[in-house]
């Protein structure tokens, strides 16, 4: 209950908590470990194999290849499971403090508020002149092009009646 003051005072923010966040992401995240997880697959599957191809070393360069395929699976593996997520600038943007009117938390008008409540009372209340009203015309009952279904509906309302 004592932090409430503390968090009216600066905008529902604790100041210590933002600077907590606004640290160096760490190097060990999941976004870096999958950089360097394809950084290491094009190393070792795409140029040492042809670095030994060239230079005649053709075993050499098959096994550098195995050994780029198996350990980017591993890195890879190991880039999703165990290292955590890098935390997002969105994420981090709403430990920022905002600038808050402290007159706005205390019942005064902040700036771009509402105008206060205006009522007007049913005593100034005067009713149209007479004529002076007129609905407006939407042509609701404006005669409309019959469609098949009409004249089917009249055929049968004939042959109730004349039953």
């Amino acid at each position: 209950m004592g932090l409430i003051p503390h968090l009216l005072a600066h905008g529902g923010v604790l100041p210590q908590l933002a600077e907590l966040y606004k640290g160096k992401a760490p190097w060990f995240s999941r976004k870096n470990g999958l950089i360097f997880t394809a950084l290491w697959f094009i190393f070792w599957v795409m140029m040492m194999p042809a670095f030994f191809g060239v230079a005649g070393a053709d075993e050499v360069a098959g096994v550098s290849a195995i050994f780029g395929v198996f350990s980017t699976m591993m890195l890879l593996i190991v880039s999703i499971a165990f290292l955590k997520k890098t935390p997002k600038k969105t994420e981090l943007a709403q430990f920022d403090i905002p600038a808050v009117n402290n007159q706005s938390l205390y019942g005064n008008q902040a700036v771009g508020a509402l105008s206060p409540q205006q009522s007007q009372p049913a005593q100034v209340y005067a009713p149209p002149a007479a004529g002076a009203w007129r609905a407006p015309d939407t042509g609701d009952f404006a005669p409309r092009p019959g469609s098949v279904t009409d004249s089917t509906t009249k055929l049968l309302t004939k042959e109730e009646e004349n039953r």
